[in-house]
């Protein structure tokens, strides 16, 4: 799996969970409130399956954009996403960056950027090569937890 980097998305402290998800993933969602509060250093990387998602390009491509402008947009965007899985076209994106005090200017644009579809391009890529199938997948201590994420998480916390 690979190791942490400069740019991953990291967020608490504590037992550190990587976790592959996928934005417009109604499981991700459901394992996303049971976990997100955890006492845990959670690590979020990019796992799309767009041929099951369409959306998902797009929402991705949305929290890292929101993350050029400010980590914590980030965060924000991705709780958003998760809590209103039914509110995920670009109107509601836009009015999410409109509420996280972003440029919008800058959002739409580092949302369609080069670097941006590289960086979630880089962590599909390191999924696939860690033996990620499907989403939600968590690693702990460089081992792949169960299908039960967040039980596994909780049990952990």
């Amino acid at each position: 799996m690979p190791p942490l980097g400069r740019d991953d998305h990291v967020r608490g402290e504590g037992p550190e969970a990587i976790l592959y998800l996928d934005l417009a993933c109604p499981h991700c969602a459901a394992t996303w409130v049971r976990i997100a509060e955890l006492p845990l250093k959670l690590v979020f990387r990019h796992f799309l399956v767009a041929s099951k998602h369409p959306r998902a390009p797009a929402l991705h491509a949305a929290a890292e954009a929101a993350a050029t402008q400010r980590e914590e947009a980030f965060w924000k965007l991705v709780d958003s996403i998760y809590r209103d899985q039914g509110r995920i076209d670009d109107p509601h994106l836009w009015e999410r960056a409109r509420s996280l005090d972003l440029d919008l200017e800058r959002f739409e644009r580092e949302r369609r950027s080069a670097p941006v579809a590289e960086r979630v391009r880089r962590d599909f890529e390191g999924g696939i090569r860690a033996g990620v199938t499907g989403t939600p997948a968590a690693f702990l201590a460089g081992q792949a937890v169960g299908a039960d994420v967040a039980g596994a998480l909780r049990a952990l916390s």
